[in-house]
């Protein structure tokens, strides 16, 4: 029994020092999984509760995480040759609330992030454009080379926000190609629909929005 408890103890151990290894979501959140088992099943064998008890909480936690990841995985390659629904990623994404007349942002802040509109309005004020629930804006900051905003975003309405990170962007790009495939997709419509170069063709390709 001792035998098998040290095998349990070295696998669970081997596991989690391979997650500091991964560079990608879904092979990280497979490993947890399988570590939280092995953990598990040596902490009841050699009777350290504490152990059990903080592997059986992370358990559900991480095949959570595993099923949105694969979600994930399988939306944005789907993406690739069809519409992108920024509403499948809010649970990537860090929620914010603002109320009327706040700004989201002005133009040459700092681009921390893509902004998707759960509910309320906002307004390009440059632009004089009305943003509301379901729409984009802000995804042009994360890319061009000095991550600056070209427009101000004022909320016309008090406003339910998801903010996209760049770090998570750059996550979600490395788990899986199409996600980057169908945001640069997204922003090429926005900047050809801002230089109204683009005539509407095609725009069910991409989510609605503004680059900002």
């Amino acid at each position: 029994m001792s035998l098998l408890i040290n095998v349990l103890g070295y696998a669970a151990s081997s596991a989690v020092l391979a997650t500091f290894c991964m560079k990608t979501m879904r092979p990280l959140r497979i490993l947890a999984v399988g570590s939280n088992v092995l953990f598990a099943c040596y902490g009841f064998l050699d009777g350290i509760y504490p152990v059990l008890i903080l592997h059986i909480i992370l358990f559900p936690i991480n095949v959570m995480r595993l099923v949105q990841v694969q979600r994930l995985t399988r939306h944005v390659t789907a993406a690739a040759g069809a519409e992108l629904s920024m509403a499948e990623l809010v649970p990537f994404m860090h929620h914010d609330r603002v109320r009327a007349g706040e700004t989201v942002f002005r133009k040459g802040d700092y681009a921390d992030g893509l902004h998707y509109i759960g509910s309320g309005r906002v307004e390009v004020t440059e632009l004089g454009v009305t943003l509301g629930e379901g729409e984009v804006f802000g995804e042009i900051g994360l890319f061009v080379p000095d991550q600056k905003r070209t427009a101000t975003v004022v909320a016309s309405t008090d406003c339910e926000l998801y903010v996209l990170s760049e770090a998570k962007a750059r996550e979600l790009y490395f788990q899986d190609p199409g996600f980057a495939f169908a945001i640069l997709r997204l922003i090429t419509v926005r900047l050809l629909e801002r230089a109204g170069h683009y005539g509407g063709v095609g725009q069910e390709a991409a989510a609605p929005g503004v680059a900002v």
